[in-house]
């Protein structure tokens, strides 16, 4: 079985859906509202563990119901919260999610417990790093914590998948030796110092993120596909055509399936295809850890598209 350990965020995700996203200081009134399990490293250990593999998560919530239910949320769906560690100081994350009627979001995530991840946590994980395939990271956390995982994975020959968000100041040299790199084509803009406008080019900017150190990095476009580039090498993994509903988890859906696939030993673009069907179905779909799909549906949503 694949082995995924993921090193990130669980927040609770306070989501409210409206015709609109507000503009700075006006009040729009919406629909539904719900209250649900979130955070980028809890939504991309939970995507695995719905796509087959065997997952540790590393996170740290609050001793509150937040945290509470986070944590129960989490480990039915099989992931092994050993490694969730409670802090009596701090409350757990929460994230204030608002939705609009084409399923586009905009998100405040208030950290919590995440800023107080440490890199002694992640010490104290060890032998789930030990147990890993693969490795998988987002900046939710402290940049510091996340430097330690990315050290401890590189020191147990672990391959390191990275997903940029939100994107930080870094320092030099920081994204050196990781394997894979998956930001959007807006985390990737931010990486290189590029305007996000009509000029962006998709393919260039994953070639571009390679001179930061990256073994192959995978830029995904949203309702565009995705482009990966490696070595000399430039794969364009074409759009799933779907209706979306809640684009909310897509990316941490696909990093999620990404891992997995690439745990499973299958090359990076056939990897890159199985989790753009993953992101696809999870569009179709409201919520965050909601709308991630299982893996005898993604098999069978490949074998109906395709």
């Amino acid at each position: 079985m694949a082995r995924v350990l993921v090193v990130g965020s669980s927040n609770t995700d306070m989501v409210a859906r409206a015709e609109r996203i507000p503009a700075p200081g006006e009040t729009v009134l919406g629909g539904g509202f719900v209250r649900t399990a979130g955070g980028k490293g809890a939504n991309q250990a939970v995507a695995a563990a719905r796509l087959g593999a065997d997952v540790d998560f590393v996170a740290r919530v609050g001793q509150d119901v937040f945290g509470e239910a986070a944590v129960n949320d989490i480990a039915a769906t099989g992931v092994n919260t050993e490694y969730v560690f409670r802090d009596c100081e701090a409350p757990s994350g929460v994230a204030l999610i608002f939705v609009d009627a084409r399923g586009q979001n905009s998100i405040i995530v208030a950290p919590g417990a995440n800023a107080r991840l440490s890199p002694d946590d992640v010490e104290s994980a060890r032998p789930a790093f030990e147990r890993a395939d693969v490795v998988v990271l987002q900046f939710e956390t402290p940049l510091e914590t996340a430097g330690r995982a990315i050290d401890l994975a590189k020191e147990l020959g672990r391959r390191i998948v990275l997903n940029p968000a939100p994107v930080p100041s870094l320092p030099a040299g920081f994204l050196s030796g990781i394997d894979v790199l998956t930001p959007n084509e807006v985390e990737a803009a931010m990486l290189l110092g590029w305007p996000l406008d009509e000029s962006f080019d998709g393919v260039k900017a994953a070639r571009a993120l390679l001179n930061l150190g990256v073994g192959a990095a995978v830029v995904t476009l949203g309702p565009k596909g995705a482009v990966a580039a490696f070595g000399g090498q430039t794969y364009l993994i074409p759009p799933i055509r779907v209706s979306p509903i809640d684009t909310t988890a897509a990316g941490d859906c696909f990093t999620g399936a990404l891992a997995v696939a690439l745990a499973e030993g299958r090359d990076l673009a056939e990897a890159c295809q199985f989790a753009t069907f993953a992101a696809a179905l999870s569009v179709t779909r409201f919520g965050a850890q909601a709308s991630l799909p299982t893996r005898a549906e993604v098999e069978r949503f490949m074998a109906e598209t395709t």
